[in-house]
């Protein structure tokens, strides 16, 4: 039989373990990068000023047929990626993982989801909208937008940097194809890419967007 003493010791390392073991549980607080090169070389916090890089001044239509600029971005964190609606290979894919996201934060404000069409000039408002009607995208959180060929390719490849150049200067002649996803936070800076096919990216992506909202 315990005497009171053994009981109290006995009781007090019982403490000291539930203590330690619910530290070693408590989840690290998520801190996410800042990317501003196509090598996404992470910079954190204290490396970045007001003019480090960010998603610049455009102007493209969305599929609802209004104008979709870098101020509808500013004060969201948004995703975006470059797809087109004919397209057989990976952009069905891209489009089922978009729309899990688009399901995920539906009733969250502060997400914004953009799809930016690679091949515009066969990609018009009219065919964006039947195209959205088919995969059921809700065009509260997530938008499809046309426009310029050349401002979308540089866009994509000089500021979402969607496509390594390799020091190649590619012109909008070149076909831009990619599968990778891009966050922003809600001051149009890169914080974090990732694989638009995978599953898993897919559930990084999620949380790493929850970890923004907390900043």
């Amino acid at each position: 039989m315990l005497t009171p003493l053994l009981l109290r010791i006995k009781a007090s390392s019982l403490a000291v373990f539930i203590v330690l073991f619910t530290a070693c549980e408590q989840p690290a607080e998520r801190k996410l990068p800042y990317y501003n090169t196509s090598d996404f070389t992470p910079h954190f916090e204290k490396a970045v000023s007001d003019n480090f890089h960010r998603i610049r001044p455009f102007s493209l239509t969305a599929h609802t047929g209004q104008a979709f600029t870098e101020k509808d971005m500013d004060g969201k964190i948004c995703v975006a990626n470059f797809f087109f609606s004919t397209c057989p290979g990976i952009c069905p894919r891209m489009t089922v993982n978009m729309k899990v996201l688009q399901d995920t934060f539906l009733i969250d404000k502060n997400i914004q989801l953009i799809s930016h069409s690679v091949t515009p000039d066969k990609d018009s408002v009219a065919r964006l909208q039947a195209f959205a009607k088919s995969k059921k995208v809700d065009a509260t959180k997530w938008l499809l937008l046309t426009g310029n060929k050349e401002e979308i390719y540089n866009l994509g490849r000089k500021f979402y940097f969607v496509e390594e150049d390799l020091g190649e200067k590619r012109s909008s002649d070149v076909f831009l194809h990619t599968e990778n996803f891009v966050l922003t936070d809600k001051k149009r800076r890169i914080r974090g890419i990732y694989n638009g096919l995978s599953l898993s990216a897919m559930q990084n992506l999620i949380a790493d967007i929850r970890a923004l909202e907390k900043e």
